[in-house]
């Protein structure tokens, strides 16, 4: 440290030392501080000068990771004060000096003032005089500074002073702790409160190490939904710093380092903690985004807790000037064609108060979002019954009364639509479902924008919709029935189309909702999912949903209703518009006719319309004359690698180098799944400590962010300790079994299988040495986790099928990324399918290796590693 070095060394300086200035960056320690130029064009240069004649206690270090037998040094007495002293007076302010001595290996003393001459504070008297620091020893007062540093000691022994006063100063002495024995628990303990914190260190833009107090904790923190430009550590040790790092590393330094801070600790990474940290003068997560030296990454934007949004909205501002990381940014919306900016298409569904579904002049379907408003949704306390489910569009305010604003207005009628901004997908996180690419636009038809209604602001009471939903409760369909039955034809509103011949109708008048299945007709089957496998639809499945939903879906019809099956759902006639629905698709060639309608009085209407899709031979009909079945010859041996790469999501990686995914095409079946599972348990709220957890069963368990997951009891310890595995995710807890409940049969593992797969890397050996496979690990975390993937399974193991991974954009092979930079070693296989990938590996490798990169560092180590030394290939 600068207050254990010697003030001697040349002394041929000039008899007038040259007053020079600059802004103090940090204190080192209570005699020595770091000061710095003012920033032109980047980051300024820096300076240290140690204070002449003055010596201050050591402040604690930490003992090196490299030596094992090195132990951390503790503070000197007095060390902490001298240094705070000298922070709380000095960091951010002018200072000048003048430098009376240097020492062969470059080390400057000097006298220090505040301000902008010799006439300010001397430091070193003043922390002299606080009893903080001592005159060198053998130091003779034989000038007028030195003189007067003597009698500042004395004053401050003749008033007990700081190291002067009674005892040894042990209490000045901090208890450091450099590591958090369980960081969630630590985080959660402080329920999001601030902490008061000293920002020690900037690693950049976006990460620091702060000293949390009282208890003086050190930890790193990084801050939560953003991240800067960082500094890339190469093989050879340097560090390259990306394109604009300095710039964001010296902005946070200059508003942050050494400054007195909160800190609201909102989640952890390992001994990482997420947070947020403010400053008087601001919230430097924002004022990173507004200035373009970050960006927004969503794996931790869905845990900082003052507003997503206004970090969305900073970045936007930096995007739109195209500041320093945004230089080259083009908005989404730049490169689209005219055609794609601007269009006329067909409304063919009301999703909700601000999303519709339209069909364009092609024939293709897409889905627009109004731009800058939100639907209603629930405000405060939810005040609706607890055990019942929440249905959005009956128990949130004026969200029916939004959805039918726009669907009597524009379902089936062609619109004029103006694309704003589109919003990029994110990907799902712990605690935030994913998002799908967003096109915003404005909306109009006849020459008026599409808004919300003015309901919603109203000072009127909140209207209250009672829908009974009868849907496959045979209990209430059976009252229902014979009323339905001589009501004749029921006014409804198709809510939501199955398939070709299954609907959720809304009768108003009766204000309930029902399944409806179309009578008379045998219409192909879709798509379903089934415990294990998804079976797939019958031919022109998705064809007979799509001609039903064009035609029918949130429109105005008529029902008649004849019976009912035993799952509760009711049998009858749909009119729209007059026409019978059962009629236009067999007319279609969608369906085909059901024996059942031989006593309908429709029959003959259904007859008519086979013969005439029976003589055209399309669609159901195609194949009306039997066709030979072509005898399936099966390949006994593949000649040729299989490369048919599926999209997925990576959710968990292992310490091993194995990893878990999510297919990309279920993923909305997921979110659904777990939208009702926790809309359930919030009415119906598991009781605490009355689940008794055993291996092997599924429950569902209370992550950190308050959420309940699906997961299987892997081991019970106690009741305090129970390891579970989050089935959907691939991640492993211990938690208390107060934090575990019953997994309600509607959403187990036969309703949607665990979504969460495990795969290891083929063609790729993975390190034994633990230090080597940590980086690879890393390395791995880094570049891949919580992120969309190309999935391709190369064999199957005995523990888990062996894959490659390609990055969704660049089509990178992510295990080949590793053999190239030495993280791993090539697995030769000798399957002929896979040489040509072998080759490309073993290639890569020796590149590797001729860098001398991680594993190679020190050669072709595997020279040495005969069988006789325990190792073997």
């Amino acid at each position: 440290m600068a207050s254990s070095a010697q003030s001697g060394g040349t002394s041929g300086g000039p008899a007038v030392p040259t007053v020079q200035r600059g802004i103090v960056k940090m204190v080192l320690s209570g005699c020595a501080i770091i000061v710095r130029g003012q920033p032109r064009g980047g980051p300024p240069p820096e300076r240290q000068i140690n204070l002449s004649n003055i010596r201050a206690g050591n402040l604690a270090r930490r003992a090196a990771a490299t030596q094992p037998d090195a132990k951390d040094t503790p503070d000197e007495a007095w060390a902490f004060p001298a240094r705070e002293f000298l922070r709380k007076k000095l960091i951010g302010k002018e200072v000048c000096f003048t430098i009376e001595n240097k020492t062969p290996q470059g080390r400057e003393y000097g006298m220090i003032y505040l301000g902008k001459d010799t006439n300010g504070e001397n430091i070193a008297e003043s922390l002299v005089a606080e009893g903080l620091a001592t005159r060198r020893e053998g130091m003779r007062a034989n000038n007028p500074e030195q003189n007067r540093l003597s009698e500042c000691e004395e004053q401050a022994k003749a008033a007990k002073k700081g190291m002067w006063s009674e005892g040894n100063g042990s209490h000045t002495i901090r208890d450091l702790k450099y590591t958090i024995e369980n960081p969630r628990h630590f985080v959660d303990s402080h329920h999001q409160k601030p902490v008061n914190a000293i920002i020690e260190h900037v690693r950049d833009g976006s990460v620091v190490r702060a000293l949390l107090l009282p208890d003086y904790y050190l930890v790193t923190v990084m801050l939560s939904g953003i991240k800067c430009p960082t500094f890339r550590r190469e093989a050879d040790g340097s560090e390259t710093p990306e394109p604009f790092a300095a710039e964001a590393k010296f902005f946070t330094e200059s508003r942050l380092l050494q400054r007195d801070v909160q800190i609201i600790l909102e989640s952890c990474h390992n001994q990482n903690i997420l947070g947020t940290i403010l400053h008087p003068n601001g919230n430097i997560t924002e004022l990173l985004l507004k200035e373009g030296f970050a960006r927004c990454v969503d794996w931790s934007i869905a845990v900082y807790t003052r507003g997503a949004e206004k970090l969305r909205a900073a970045e936007r501002f930096a995007k739109e000037r195209r500041l320093r990381i945004w230089r080259d940014y083009v908005a989404p919306t730049a490169n689209l064609d005219q055609k794609d900016k601007q269009f006329v298409a067909k409304v063919m569904q009301v999703l909700n108060a601000d999303a519709i579904v339209v069909k364009l002049n092609s024939g293709d379907y897409k889905t627009i979002h109004l731009s800058s408003i939100r639907p209603p949704r629930l405000e405060g306390e939810n005040t609706q019954d607890k055990n019942k489910k929440l249905r959005p569009l009956y128990d949130i305010p004026y969200m029916f009364e939004a959805r039918e604003f726009l669907r009597k207005k524009l379902i089936g009628k062609k619109v004029n639509v103006t694309v704003d901004y589109i919003r990029p997908a994110s990907p799902a996180t712990e605690t935030v479902p994913a998002f799908s690419e967003r096109t915003c636009a404005t909306v109009t038809i006849g020459g008026i924008a599409i808004k919300n209604g003015k309901g919603l602001h109203s000072k009127k009471e909140v209207p209250i919709h009672r829908v009974a939903d009868i849907s496959g409760d045979t209990q209430k369909a059976k009252q229902f029935l014979p009323f339905l039955q001589r009501a004749g034809r029921s006014e409804a509103v198709v809510e939501y189309v199955f398939s070709g011949s299954r609907l959720k109708l809304y009768l108003p008048k009766e204000t309930c909702l029902i399944t409806f299945l179309l009578a008379g007709i045998e219409c192909p089957r879709g798509a379903r999912n089934l415990p294990g496998l998804v079976q797939e639809g019958e031919p022109f499945s998705e064809e007979a949903t799509l001609f039903t939903k064009e035609l029918v879906l949130q429109r105005e019809v008529e029902v008649e209703v004849e019976s009912m099956d035993k799952a509760g759902n009711f049998i009858g006639w749909l009119h729209i518009d007059s026409a019978n629905l059962s009629v236009l698709l067999v007319e279609h060639a969608l369906s085909k006719v059901h024996f059942t309608a031989e006593r309908s009085s429709y029959y003959k209407s259904l007859l008519s319309a086979e013969e005439a899709a029976k003589q055209k031979k399309e669609k159901v009909w195609a194949h009306y004359e039997e066709q030979p079945v072509e005898e399936v010859v099966p390949v006994l041996e593949e000649k040729e690698r299989s490369a048919s790469y599926k999209p997925v999501f990576v959710t968990e990686i292992t310490d091993d180098l194995h990893f878990y995914v999510q297919d990309v095409e279920t993923g909305t079946q997921l979110e659904k799944l777990m939208e009702n599972m926790r809309n359930d348990i919030a009415s119906h709220p598991p009781v605490e400590g009355s689940y008794a957890p055993r291996r092997g069963e599924f429950c569902i368990a209370k992550f950190v962010d308050g959420e309940w997951y699906r997961a299987r009891v892997e081991k019970v310890e106690s009741p305090a300790k129970v390891h579970v595995f989050y089935i959907d995710y691939g991640n492993r807890e211990i938690l208390p079994s107060t934090r575990l409940g019953t997994l309600p049969p509607a959403f187990s593992t036969r309703v949607l299988p665990a979504q969460a797969t495990e795969y290891a890397f083929a063609f790729i050996q993975v390190p034994q040495d633990e230090d080597a496979r940590t980086d690879a690990v890393d390395s791995v975390v880094r570049d891949i986790q919580n992120t969309q993937c190309l999935l391709n399974v190369e064999h199957l193991s005995a523990g888990c099928p062996h894959v490659t991974l390609q990055f969704a954009d660049s089509k990178g092979d992510v295990g080949l990324g590793l053999v190239k930079e030495g993280l791993v070693m090539v697995e030769v296989r000798k399957e002929k399918q896979f040489q040509k990938v072998i080759t490309e590996y073993l290639n890569a490798q020796e590149s590797a290796k001729s860098a001398r990169l991680n594993l190679w560092r020190y050669g072709d180590f595997r020279a040495d590693d005969a069988d006789e030394f325990g190792y073997s290939r």
